[in-house]
């Protein structure tokens, strides 16, 4: 199967999933509000297209849709901007995906969280999002999913070039836990679900082992051979109040819904296997 997919907010992992689909004789087009992104989104195979802007021909032809943008607090930008055109569009596509976070579930004290759970956002982020993924379901015929993604790590989002530096931090935060997932797995779980849609599912994106931030970092120190950053206590970190409001909630994501609906077996399953990957990646070993 292949098609003409619109990734509204065409950012990184909007990018990876481009990478399996091309090959396959996808069509991709993207939107940037950066003309310098939209040169590199040309070069990977994706017609760009700057937003705010005209996307009619783009919205004409798609037959899937992705919307990758974050909303604000007036709500979600592609909704604001393009609204009356994705309402009228939404029967006739063959799947839509929207990209969400699992911070939308907000604080569960390290205790296991699924898609079934009730949505309790503590932060202003999260709360956002449950807004937003209620305006995208409120679009009449549209074959919607929602992705909950932990954090995402991947090529260009790893540990390595801080813990070189010596400016890797373990901060510490007794009971804090935190789910992630590789960019590649989830660029999969989208393929995945595109070649088996079912509109109205929602599916948690992330890996088999909730883990503590400061461990992550140690491993990572590890692979390096290098020495181990120092402990630093939460309460007196020096942390921007973006970084700190991550560690406002603490859960472990469970991930069995795309197993057993989608047939997703992870790549990375942990982040062992995902930061080793990562560092043969950068040394070509």
């Amino acid at each position: 199967m292949t098609g003409t997919l619109l990734s509204l907010g065409h950012g990184y992992s909007a990018r990876a999933l481009a990478r399996l689909l091309i090959p396959q004789g996808w069509s991709i087009h993207g939107t940037t509000r950066s003309a310098d992104k939209a040169a590199e989104l040309e070069a990977e195979g994706t017609v760009p297209h700057l937003f705010p802007g005209d996307l009619s021909a783009p919205l004409e032809h798609a037959t899937h849709l992705l919307i990758s943008a974050g909303p604000d607090e007036d709500g979600d930008p592609m909704l604001r901007h393009l609204r009356d055109r994705i309402t009228a569009i939404a029967p006739r596509l063959r799947w839509a995906g929207y990209l969400s976070t699992t911070g939308v579930y907000g604080d569960h004290g390290g205790a296991w969280v699924d898609e079934e759970t009730p949505l309790t956002p503590s932060t202003r982020r999260g709360k956002w999002r449950v807004a937003a993924e209620a305006e995208w379901q409120a679009i009449p015929g549209l074959p919607l999913h929602i992705f909950r993604l932990a954090g995402i790590y991947g090529p260009g989002r790893g540990p390595f070039a801080k813990v070189r530096a010596g400016t890797a931090r373990r901060i510490v935060k007794p009971g804090q836990v935190f789910s992630r997932i590789h960019v590649d797995d989830i660029a999969q779980t989208l393929a995945a679900s595109i070649a088996r849609p079912d509109p109205g599912a929602v599916y948690n994106l992330c890996d088999d082992d909730p883990a503590p931030p400061e461990e992550v970092i140690a491993h990572a120190a590890h692979l390096l051979n290098r020495p181990l950053p120092p402990e630093e206590p939460f309460e007196t970190a020096e942390m921007t109040p973006m970084a700190r409001s991550f560690y406002a909630e603490s859960k472990r994501v469970r991930n069995d819904r795309i197993k057993r609906d989608l047939d997703v077996r992870l790549i990375y399953p942990t982040y062992r296997e995902g930061l080793a990957a990562l560092l043969a990646l950068e040394t070509g070993k």
